[in-house]
């Protein structure tokens, strides 16, 4: 376990979002096997020493349970929460609000469960662009417009939106992207040297494995 844990200032947080349908894949995407092992373990490996504490937002009991017999927090040197998504079958954002309401920190960086390329590298520098004047750091890719190119699920948040969120959604707004507009958005451009792209390359179809 990592040390600080009880020091919100010290402390850094992940939100791993693993309640989607995976529709377009036809099975549960994050503890399919890549390379070995379920997708979801490349993240939580690269996690190591990077953080003080994951949230695994899971979409029901079963799938927690499922997760708990092959992920070992011992495994890791940070703490490992799994919690149910609080409002179910409503994308991402329910997704977030749920994680944001259980770190122990002010910010979390979100990560979906199918993207295994994310690096140590990318998680220090995304990390340390966090600046209290904004809710959001959110990456982007090199072009005029920042919002349209956003990265918004390798993003972090301020847990001061779980409200902004939990309206969103009541008024059945579930597009992440108008939660970037309706908050205070530090952009981070993504530009292969800082930030290389392929780190959010995403697993979506089986044709992509």
């Amino acid at each position: 376990m990592s040390n600080g844990i009880e020091n919100n200032e010290n402390i850094k947080s992940c939100i791993i979002l693993c309640g989607g349908k995976s529709s377009r894949m036809g099975r549960d995407k994050g503890s399919m096997i890549i390379q070995d092992r379920p997708m979801i373990k490349h993240i939580l490996s690269t996690l190591n020493h990077q953080i003080n504490e994951a949230i695994i937002v899971l979409n029901n009991q079963d799938r927690i349970d499922k997760y708990c017999k092959f992920i070992n927090p011992k495994d890791y040197t940070y703490t490992i929460t799994f919690v149910e998504d609080e409002i179910k079958d409503k994308g991402p954002m329910p997704g977030i609000m749920t994680g944001l309401s259980h770190i122990k920190s002010d910010y979390a960086l979100v990560l979906p469960c199918d993207s295994p390329y994310i690096s140590k590298n990318y998680i220090a520098t995304i990390f340390s662009e966090i600046d209290e004047d904004y809710q959001a750091i959110v990456p982007y890719h090199d072009n005029d417009n920042k919002l349209k190119t956003s990265e918004p699920l390798h993003s972090i948040y301020n847990k001061n939106i779980v409200t902004i969120i939990e309206d969103l959604v009541n008024n059945n707004v579930l597009h992440i992207k108008g939660l970037i507009e309706k908050i205070d958005t530090k952009f981070v451009l993504i530009d292969n040297k800082k930030i290389e792209k392929k780190e959010f390359r995403n697993l979506n179809r089986p044709s992509d494995i």
